[in-house]
């Protein structure tokens, strides 16, 4: 095979570490291959959107999108990361021989706080949670995220008695804590220890090369598992734990499922004869679902899915659906807007210069008379949703940017002439127009449409609002403090939101789905 195999892998130093042991075993058998860290999606390019194609994983999602784009040809994961459901054209090339599945805990002193009422103990697995607070019910149980290295260290600079980690991730990156105790009492989630590379489907060679590298014994369990998992329909958002083994000729599947306080917990165990073991994660997760699984899933997600989000734009159901299942979004429009009335004979004039900073002044103006009746020349606009709305409707646009200030520099610079007619809102902010004047440059400003403040106290617990635009933060502020993240879907959105909030995150793209993904990268939990 001449072709040089492209490993797609996290740039984190777990993640480095199982691509290498890819990389080096392809080698081993007269492959040539490379890793390729891919760090961020970035501005995503695809015929169809993510959740059409089942993207899904917040860890395995850069590096499905790099492999449907043709920059890797495979990408290695921890298998317990992978969605139950590949994308479509992506299909399991091969899973690597199972390391250590179990949990284990790491302590700083003694062990004697195990026998003792109070001891606090870290962790930002909902799963490891739940099942130590079944075991020890009177221990208090505190959020540890990061990657493996930056949880240790917190280990070490806290006041806690232990911390949980998955004993795989201690062992591929060196980290030997001095005190340890192995969990065999604890289930460990579905495919934890296993390494599973993923192929395009349609890439028979890759797949071939791959197939090699397949253990077995590892697949058979770990489909299993997850299978269970699949059909309780559970995630990093459900306490679930399932293992299977194969015992010489005979596979046997231990699955659980907990709510988080680990007050309740349903277990089942089902064994078959290997070769007649394909029906076990469906026996064994039917079962719990058989005996109160179904009350206990929707218990699960009522205590963990609170509302945390609020939307200061009414979202679609296909919006809604892209947000992770750690995320709970309430949604409404903060403002609303109408078309004013404009003279039919004032737009009918010949214009030469024109600027239009949004798609809601792109329809007033057609409410009031004909495209064919506007004589624009030249038009300048902000936004590319608003420059494709206004060459489908109008004409052609001469010039676009992303933000106000920068069309405005642009103006400035290139304009043809020393006037233009800028189609605004009632509500607008003085970027445009006050760097146009101070350069000479005459404004005629005509209000296309007005736009009304429509604000709501929103929940106490709400914990991070979406903004569109800088009128969305004000009107905002008429009845909530700044005392939230706010998630800002542009530069000009987020500069009206620093006057007031300490913490302003801005999306990659000036569109709903990226702040839509910009939420989802805080919410969803970071490796277990």
């Amino acid at each position: 095979m001449n072709k040089i195999i492209r490993i797609g892998t996290r740039d984190s130093e777990l993640a480095l570490w199982q691509a290498t042991t890819v990389k080096d075993k392809l080698e081993a058998l007269g492959h040539r291959a490379e890793i390729v860290p891919v760090k961020s999606t970035g501005d995503l390019v695809l015929d169809k959107p993510l959740h059409e194609m089942g993207i899904t994983g917040i860890f395995t999602k850069t590096l499905d999108v790099a492999m449907l784009r043709g920059e890797i040809d495979v990408a290695v994961h921890s298998m317990k990361d992978v969605p139950t459901k590949l994308p479509v054209g992506i299909v399991q090339a091969a899973v690597l021989e199972r390391g250590n599945f179990l949990d284990i805990l790491a302590f700083k002193k003694n062990e004697e706080f195990l026998a003792e009422r109070e001891a606090v103990i870290a962790t930002g697995s909902l799963r490891r949670k739940a099942q130590w607070l079944n075991r020890y019910p009177t221990h208090t149980v505190v959020d540890l995220r990061g990657n493996v290295q930056t949880r240790y260290e917190k280990l070490k600079k806290n006041d806690w008695n232990a911390a949980i980690f998955a004993a795989a991730g201690l062992e591929r990156t060196g980290l030997e804590p001095e005190n340890t105790v192995g969990l065999t009492w604890m289930m460990p989630a579905p495919a934890q220890g296993a390494i599973m590379v993923v192929a395009l489907e349609d890439d028979a060679v890759v797949r071939e090369a791959c197939a090699q590298l397949n253990h077995e014994p590892t697949d058979i369990c770990t489909r299993l598992e997850r299978e269970f998992l699949r059909i309780l329909e559970g995630g990093c958002t459900a306490p679930i734990g399932a293992l299977a083994t194969i015992d010489e000729n005979e596979v046997t599947l231990k699955g659980v499922l907990l709510t988080v306080d680990g007050k309740k917990k349903l277990q089942s165990e089902f064994s078959a004869p290997l070769g007649r073991h394909e029906f076990l994660g469906r026996d064994c997760a039917n079962s719990i679902l058989s005996r109160g699984g179904k009350l206990l899933m929707n218990e699960i997600q009522g205590a963990i899915l609170k509302t945390n989000i609020f939307s200061t734009k009414d979202l679609s159901q296909k919006q809604l659906a892209l947000f992770d299942k750690s995320v709970r979004v309430k949604s409404k429009d903060f403002i609303k807007v109408s078309p004013n009335r404009i003279s039919a004979y004032e737009l009918k004039k010949p214009k030469h210069n024109v600027i239009v900073t949004s798609q809601n002044a792109v329809e007033a103006l057609l409410q009031n008379v004909d495209a064919a009746d506007l004589r624009f020349e030249n038009i300048y606009c902000v936004g590319r949703k608003t420059k494709r709305l206004i060459e489908r409707r109008i004409g052609p646009v001469k010039h676009q940017e992303k933000y106000a200030e920068k069309l405005a520099a642009y103006l400035v610079e290139y304009m043809e002439g020393l006037e233009v007619t800028y189609f605004c809102s009632s509500l607008r902010l003085d970027t445009i127009p006050t760097i146009l004047a101070e350069n000479n440059i005459k404004v005629n400003e005509i209000e296309a449409y007005e736009t009304k403040h429509v604000s709501e106290k929103v929940d106490d617990d709400i914990e991070g609002v979406m903004f569109y635009s800088p009128s969305t933060v004000e009107s905002y502020l008429i009845k909530n403090a700044p005392d939230k993240i706010a998630y800002c879907i542009g530069e000009t959105t987020a500069a009206e939101a620093r006057k007031h909030f300490a913490d302003v995150r801005v999306a990659k793209t000036p569109i709903v789905e990226s702040v839509i993904e910009l939420v989802n990268e805080q919410y969803v939990k970071l490796h277990e």
